[in-house]
């Protein structure tokens, strides 16, 4: 390798956070887009004296940060993608509660845990999964039916007084026909992914976009709007959980999606809930009852439980939730890269762009030492970027009317559904909302209704 030039080496770490930070904070961008851009781009920065190596360095920064920042607009406007469809209701919930500020530090500090943790385990799961990577393939549907047995079989509904022994039956049922009919509704979409006809083209159309808009997205947003919530004027941001609980978050989705980024066809949203069977919570089935409701500082009311004792823990399982879906994210991209390493396969639109521009013999030592590099001074400016933003995120939206802020975010969903992905991604949407409004109903958990991913990928497996 040429030598290697310090100022483009921070400029491209620097130029990758910055995208990172725009593909996170605005719902419907995904790094992907910037990849498939620079890509594109170069041989024209080639000719600019900017190596392959340099536009390499800004798909993994863009990568990385993106992962930090995204889990934002799920706390504040419950606009999820991808990755963090399954914090959307753990994240408006603590909002809600004053929490968000909380909510986002404590992302902010899983996706800079799990870096370490990916670091200490780059070399067992290299040599562990460079081992047995043949066989693997072959058992993943079956991996996969045993993630969703267990989420069904951990399925107990509601705990109300008096009810009989059939009741968790009954709840396991309702999880049954959530993760089915999400499933179907995910076999259809994808079946259906060319009728995608977006009105601004950046990269390729996916039906994840309407799918997970609706059922986790525009579904709370609609079930907030229904039982008048607000959002308080104060906002907790210092850490208000035990550093066990902290320290399982990380380790948890560190190691969650760090096995899942080896796997073909398993996206980090499953990941995410493998580790939350590990994260004892309740907190998305609970309903919300507003006569029990609490006054906070500056007179406005928090949207409380009707247990004192089970809505504490509610809400610890939901900010350790949090923790453990940024560790998922954060991880799960690291180890996209060390995959293409070991095992020269790609993961992630992000890695296949990597490996375009450079190639797997491209990867000596010293580009690896430097990406590493790369990783860590990415993750050192997302960290304290994105406390920044939560912060200054519930200033700012406190002083709004909740309930227009809620059908402004509705809209905005809906036209950016219909931007990158049409008339049929907007119908998915619209189909979608309602659906994801039954775990609600139902009091079950809504992390079921990641049926719409699992059944698709189950049966491609078979």
């Amino acid at each position: 390798m040429e030598e290697v030039s310090l100022f483009l080496l921070f400029f491209s770490v620097l130029a990758g956070y910055l995208l990172g930070i725009f593909s996170g904070l605005l719902p419907g961008i995904h790094t992907n887009n910037f990849a498939l851009a620079l890509v594109a781009l170069a041989p024209f920065l080639a000719e600019k004296g900017i190596a392959p190596f340099y536009i390499a360095l800004i798909i993994l920064s863009n990568a990385v940060s993106h992962t930090f920042h995204d889990i934002i607009p799920s706390v504040f406007l419950g606009a999820p993608d991808g990755d963090t469809a399954l914090a959307v209701l753990p994240g408006h919930r603590l909002l809600l509660e004053g929490a968000g500020a909380e909510a986002v530090r404590l992302s902010a500090l899983g996706s800079a845990g799990s870096v370490v943790a990916s670091m200490l385990f780059v070399l067992p799961f290299s040599l562990f999964f460079g081992a047995i990577y043949p066989y693997l393939q072959e058992y993943m549907a079956w991996v996969l039916l045993a993630i969703v047995f267990i989420m069904l079989a951990s399925e107990k509904g509601e705990e109300v007084e008096g009810q009989g022994s059939l009741a968790k039956y009954r709840s396991k049922a309702f999880a049954l026909f959530l993760f089915l009919i999400t499933g179907a509704l995910g076999l259809f979409a994808f079946s259906r992914e060319n009728l995608l006809v977006p009105v601004i083209i950046l990269g390729q159309a996916s039906v994840l976009l309407p799918l997970l808009s609706g059922l986790f997205g525009a579904s709370q947003l609609i079930i907030s709007l229904l039982t008048s919530s607000e959002i308080p004027e104060e906002s907790v941001s210092k850490f208000e959980l035990s550093r066990k609980r902290i320290l399982r978050g990380v380790l948890t989705g560190s190691t969650a999606g760090s096995l899942v980024a080896w796997l073909p066809g398993v996206s980090s949203a499953i990941a995410a809930l493998l580790a939350g069977l590990f994260v004892r919570s309740d907190f998305d089935r609970r309903s919300i009852n507003k006569e029990n409701s609490e006054p906070v500082p500056g007179g406005q009311k928090s949207v409380l439980f009707s247990d004192p004792y089970a809505d504490r823990q509610t809400l610890e399982s939901s900010k350790e939730f949090i923790v453990s879906v940024s560790g998922v994210n954060t991880s799960n991209a690291i180890f996209g890269l060390v995959a293409l390493l070991v095992i020269g396969k790609t993961r992630s639109g992000a890695m296949a762009a990597v490996n375009e521009i450079l190639g797997i013999g491209s990867l000596g030592f010293q580009v690896i030492l430097l990406f590493f590099a790369a990783i860590l001074l990415t993750s050192l400016f997302s960290y304290f970027s994105t406390v920044w933003i939560g912060n200054n995120a519930h200033h700012m939206l406190q002083k709004l009317d909740y309930t227009k802020l809620c059908t402004g975010v509705l809209a905005g969903l809906a036209i950016t559904v219909f931007l990158f992905t049409g008339f049929f991604g907007l119908f998915l949407f619209i189909i979608s909302t309602p659906i994801g409004m039954l775990p609600s109903f139902m009091k079950v958990r809504k992390s079921h209704a990641m049926g719409v991913i699992l059944l698709p990928v189950i049966l491609y497996f078979f």
